[in-house]
């Protein structure tokens, strides 16, 4: 074997095999191939001796790198599920047969888009019954103030009493009043007639009709109302989210010392993933946080916005956001893939000015641009196995190379909506 370390095991096995030889116990013509093997296992046991004789292998290689100074923000990640800005229930207000559904089911629809129809027969005629009602009125109107304008003649003539006169003053009040009743049915009959319209209250996506054309619905202001379809707003769309009680406080501090206002009066940035994504690529801002912590659970609802114009969010869907936890502040980064775990201990490999291993264990951050937070455990100058972890041990001499270290940029911020 040309290998120093397979070399050595061959010996260890032929030592053992000599080991077990009794040539005392064997026969007269068991004894003479013994001899023979023994013979020829002499090179064999000379080569052994080489292979102790020879070097140690060299220090292994590895590659080094200082870590990279960035100005970050700590954040805190949660799970939330997004919710619509606007979400109405279309309902009839007029109880009446089903006409027409003027759109696609899942459709997007702008607000002012007619969406069903109502038979309008009924209510037109109640329309003209009223229009009708309301001439026959406007006629006793004309009839009772000529009646009163006599009696006023024939008052200052003494030819009617006064109680006459009272009672034309009172049939012209009364065909008023009912000139202004018929006026309101009139333009009751009109609502409803409009009402057979259902035309889309807000912009946004509509789900299935929960009705088709030719049911009756149910109308008015009643909770026996038919239901006819919901929509949803899209854009701008919602998320939802519950932290701690300790994170409120952290959040409130933070705001005072006037750092970073995530509690939805200084509209923090936020950064947010889904769940088949990798990065946090999308971004908006705080918008709001409850007044009252959840006595059952101790949390609090919080609220980010973000824009949705490519519809790509969807109400209910889950998602991970991250918020700003920490004012600004200059950290030591690494690699992740130099990280190390011994149990519960996370350590990374220092190489001295000797070229020795050192052993480091560090308190870790987050992850940011595949680069890992070094919050403790070592300095600006430390020189950091970053590549070629699995061969080397503590206190081992290693070959360093040196690898120079990314642009010590500032952290990518949150962008704006």
């Amino acid at each position: 074997a040309r290998d120093p370390r397979e070399r050595e095991r061959s010996c260890l096995y032929i030592a053992g095999f000599l080991m077990t030889l009794r040539p005392s116990r064997m026969s007269s013509s068991f004894r003479a191939p013994v001899v023979v093997v023994l013979i020829g296992l002499v090179p064999l046991l000379f080569g052994c001796g080489e292979a102790q004789k020879q070097a140690a292998p060299p220090p292994p290689k590895v590659t080094v790198a200082k870590p990279v100074k960035r100005t970050i923000v700590d954040q805190d990640e949660y799970v939330g599920r997004f919710v619509a800005v606007y979400s109405v229930e279309v309902r009839a207000r007029v109880s009446g047969y089903l006409d027409k559904v003027h759109f696609q089911d899942g459709q997007i629809v702008q607000q002012g888009d007619l969406l069903f129809t109502i038979d309008k027969r009924p209510f037109q005629n109640t329309l003209d019954q009223a229009r009708a009602n309301l001439e026959l009125a406007k006629s006793n109107v004309l009839f009772a103030q000529s009646d009163l304008a006599r009696g006023q003649q024939l008052l200052r003539d003494r030819t009617i009493s006064e109680q006459i006169f009272e009672q034309r003053s009172q049939a012209s009040r009364n065909a008023q009043a009912a000139v202004a009743a018929n006026e309101a049915m009139v333009r009751q009959a009109e609502l409803d007639l409009e009402f057979t319209e259902l035309k889309a209250p807000i912009t946004g996506r509509i789900g299935d009709r929960r009705v088709t054309p030719g049911n009756l619905v149910t109308g008015g202001t009643g909770g026996a109302t038919t239901l006819l379809a919901i929509i949803v707003s899209t854009d701008p769309i919602r998320l939802e989210f519950t932290f701690d009680e300790a994170s409120l406080l952290r959040y409130e501090r933070l705001a005072r010392d006037g750092n970073v206002d995530v509690t939805g009066r200084g509209s923090a940035p936020v950064r947010l993933k889904l769940i088949d994504e990798k990065d946090f690529t999308h971004y908006g801002r705080m918008d709001f946080i409850d007044n009252v912590i959840d006595r059952s659970t101790g949390t609090i609802r919080g609220r980010a916005q973000f824009v949705n114009s490519d519809g790509l969010f969807t109400p209910g869907m889950f998602a991970r956001v991250q918020v700003p936890a920490s004012a600004p502040y200059e950290a030591l980064m690494v690699p992740d893939a130099a990280i190390g775990t011994e149990q519960v201990r996370k350590f990374v490999y220092v190489v001295d000015q000797d070229g020795v291993a050192r052993q480091h264990f560090v308190t870790l951050g987050e992850v940011v641009d595949d680069l890992r937070v070094i919050k403790e455990g070592v300095s600006a100058d430390d020189r950091v196995v970053i590549n070629g972890l699995m061969r080397v041990r503590p206190g081992q001499k290693v070959t360093p190379e040196d690898q120079e270290t990314p642009p010590q940029a500032a952290a990518p911020q949150a962008k704006t909506n």
